[in-house]
């Protein structure tokens, strides 16, 4: 039986960096494998990409629950990740320094979950859910090539830096979705 993702939306609102990441999600493990809980107001787009609740995971009593937090004490593998029906990854738009939001907001209030890491660096949430997934695979994390630190060149000049760890694909080029890269690269302000 395929897990459940849960992505805990934490952010005040769905503004499109967090959409972005949320539709790779659903590329990644499949619609039918995704809830989107804490949403406040529900949106088409969203409920195109998963199931979508607008209750908090902190209310909902699941079992068989597994939190994915940077400061679990234990390292996720395919082994302890079978008895899950349930991977928690929190939608948070990260810091930095990273400020432990998964832990302060998340971790604490779901009661009976365990809580495991993907390694201690910051990952965004879709590659966060990529990791996990692999790991769901039968993938050790270890073997699992990621780059910490990318910069995304704008023009000839100016360039982007993203202080979060990325999976790399087979070339060594960081995993990231196609519409935030034309979204940074496009983007005033950055």
């Amino acid at each position: 039986m395929k897990p459940i993702y849960i992505i805990e939306h934490l952010e005040p609102e769905l503004g499109p960096w967090c959409m972005f990441e949320y539709e790779r999600i659903a590329e990644i493990v499949g619609k039918d494998n995704l809830w989107f809980t804490n949403i406040p107001q529900s949106t088409k787009e969203l409920e195109a990409l998963g199931i979508v609740k607008k209750e908090s995971v902190k209310t909902m009593h699941l079992q068989n629950t597994c939190v994915l937090d940077p400061e679990a004490k234990e390292l996720l593998t395919p082994n302890n990740v079978k008895p899950y029906q349930y991977l928690i990854i929190g939608g948070i738009l990260g810091d930095y320094p990273p400020k432990k939001r998964t832990t302060k907001e998340l971790t604490q209030f779901v009661k009976g979950a365990d809580a495991y890491h993907i390694g201690k660096k910051q990952f965004s949430t879709d590659n966060a859910v990529y990791i996990v997934n692999q790991i769901v695979k039968g993938t050790p994390f270890t073997s699992i090539k990621t780059k910490y630190k990318i910069s995304i060149k704008v023009d000839d000049i100016a360039s982007i830096d993203l202080p979060y760890c990325y999976p790399l694909d087979n070339k060594g080029n960081p995993l990231m979705s196609h519409k935030l890269l034309h979204y940074l690269k496009t983007k005033e302000g950055f």
